[in-house]
């Protein structure tokens, strides 16, 4: 294959450097069939081509030539590739500021997962423990004949509401995800009255004061649930990687789904002082407690901070044989 390059206004040796005569074009020969032509109109040249970086210029000519010698189909021996041109750099008639700015995007710039479109990002799921812990409450039904009673009455602190969950978080874009969970939850009703005494009876359930002559210090019902709930959240903000089950520290993000659950078990527990020493009193039954919960979650965040509120929608006793109640609790997540 005969390869010949033409290179305007090129010098090259110290052969040519030294001659008393400077030669309009010089050839020499590379290889068997390979030759460089040199060309050069003007003697004049001589000083700046000595500081010319030939070395740099026939590494990119050589790459060039692989580059089109390996696109070839079928070449034939006299056939002669066309000449190559070295292009000068991009940047000569640039102006300083294009200059600047070309060169901080070729150095600096780096695609990301964000520069991808969306779709090739999402959705992505991720998994993750969480835990409520707040306080829990009822709302009576207006209906109820047992409105006002204060044996059933909840103090407030104390009635902690404490949940479990195991959580998978589904991204389907940056500004909405949907959260399912699966856990198990407490409600822990305290009652006002510390001598409140919970009595199971063929007709019911009933609250009543403790008739026997003791120091009540507490009285309380307990009840345990295994919860499933499916909570789409809407957000102001992109996620975060580095803590990525929470949005942006400048987001806000809120949410509201449903959520069913299956009781586990109940107890009451009294405790009362008997010369000097406390005593406890449990026990273990159903209290006619539906065994079914559902309801409603809402779930608000502002930063780094997560809030819940949970209603029943549901009674907490079967009908007919309690108040009608309607349990709910509300606090943080963390």
């Amino acid at each position: 294959m005969k390869l010949t390059i033409v290179a305007a206004m090129v010098a090259c040796s110290p052969m040519l450097l030294s001659a008393q005569h400077i030669p309009d074009t010089v050839e020499i020969e590379l290889a068997r069939t390979s030759k460089i032509v040199f060309t050069m109109e003007d003697s004049n040249d001589l000083w700046q081509l000595k500081h010319y970086d030939f070395q740099a210029l026939f590494d990119d000519i050589l790459a060039k030539l692989e580059k089109q010698d390996t696109a070839r189909i079928s070449p034939s021996a006299d056939e002669v590739l066309p000449p190559v041109i070295v292009e000068e750099d991009a940047d000569k008639d640039m102006d300083e500021d294009e200059r600047e700015s070309y060169k901080d995007y070729d150095e600096d710039y780096e695609i990301t997962d964000e520069d991808e479109p969306w779709t090739s990002q999402y959705p992505t799921s991720r998994q993750y423990f969480n835990m409520d812990f707040g306080i829990n409450n009822y709302a009576p039904d207006k209906n109820s004949p047992e409105i006002g009673q204060p044996y059933y009455t909840v103090h407030p602190w104390g009635s902690w509401n404490v949940a479990l969950n195991a959580m998978n978080k589904t991204r389907f874009s940056n500004s909405f995800s949907l959260e399912t969970s699966l856990g198990v939850s407490w409600y822990n009703f305290k009652f006002e009255e510390d001598n409140t005494l919970i009595t199971q009876t063929p007709t019911g359930v009933f609250f009543i004061p403790d008739p026997r002559s003791l120091y009540f210090t507490k009285s309380k019902l307990t009840v345990s649930y295994v919860n499933l709930s499916l909570i789409p959240v809407f957000n102001t903000g992109s996620a975060n990687d580095d803590r990525w089950h929470r949005w942006t520290q400048s987001a806000f993000r809120v949410g509201v789904g449903p959520y069913i659950g299956y009781r586990l078990g109940s107890h009451s527990k009294q405790q009362y002082e008997l010369n000097g020493d406390k005593q406890t009193e449990k026990v273990h039954d159903d209290f006619y407690l539906e065994n079914f919960r559902y309801g409603l979650r809402f779930q608000i965040g502002v930063r780094g901070a997560d809030f819940y509120i949970n209603y029943d929608l549901n009674e907490l006793f079967t009908e007919g044989n309690g108040p009608e109640l309607h349990p709910f609790s509300f606090g943080f997540i963390f």
